[in-house]
């Protein structure tokens, strides 16, 4: 089935639209705690031995600028993700940043987090595969224009996005000490409410069109 085809489908284009707020909304939760110049996770690496996770994570805190930086660049890359109308953009930032995470789990003891960044990398390389439309242009071929549907193009989604995107910066900015749990409920929540809103929507511009047919 060719990526023309499977951009007409409605479903794929609601994974599309998730995928996109589940991936920047993991790095904008992530990226806050850099910026503001604390610790990943509460326990110390000092002491631990050279090799070893902990170790290396201090390292990267205890440089502060670049500790601060990767943040920087994980809130920005999920920012564009979330906002959908520059998801393209996220997704291109996202790539290598996600990749040089996966690479890390896979040379330090991780246990099986390995098996999570790996499943987002491959996400992120879904979604470029999903514009490959328009990144076609990088290797000299013509920029395709593929249609999609009005649900798709809703501009509910972007304020939906807005939300979490706020929500989760708001968050995580006043609390270090998180509830992961709630966090993630009212983020699903928000979602879910933004599902609904855009199937209505769409269904009433629906009847309105059918009410105009001759």
């Amino acid at each position: 089935m060719s990526l023309s085809a499977l951009k007409e489908k409605v479903w794929l284009q609601l994974a599309v639209i998730y995928t996109r707020y589940l991936l920047g909304g993991t790095f904008v939760f992530a990226s806050l705690i850099k910026l503001k110049g604390h610790r990943f996770t509460s326990i110390s690496g000092e002491g631990s031995p050279f090799h070893s996770a902990a170790h290396f994570f201090e390292t990267m805190y205890q440089s502060g600028l670049y500790w601060q930086f990767i943040g920087l660049g994980q809130l920005v890359a999920g920012f564009l993700l979330m906002t959908q109308r520059y998801a393209l953009a996220g997704a291109l930032a996202f790539l290598p940043i996600i990749a040089n995470i996966y690479v890390i789990t896979i040379s330090y003891p991780f246990g099986y987090t390995y098996i999570i960044t790996a499943g987002m990398l491959l996400a992120t390389v879904g979604l470029l595969v999903w514009d490959w439309n328009i990144l076609r242009v990088l290797v000299q071929q013509p920029l395709l224009t593929v249609p999609t549907s009005a649900l798709y193009r809703s501009r509910l989604w972007e304020m939906v996005g807005l939300v979490l995107f706020l929500y989760t910066a708001i968050y995580r900015t006043l609390t270090d000490v998180y509830n992961l749990l709630l966090w993630l409920g009212i983020c699903v929540g928000i979602g879910m409410l933004g599902l609904l809103a855009a199937w209505f929507v769409h269904r009433r511009t629906i009847r309105a069109q059918a009410v105009r047919l001759p």
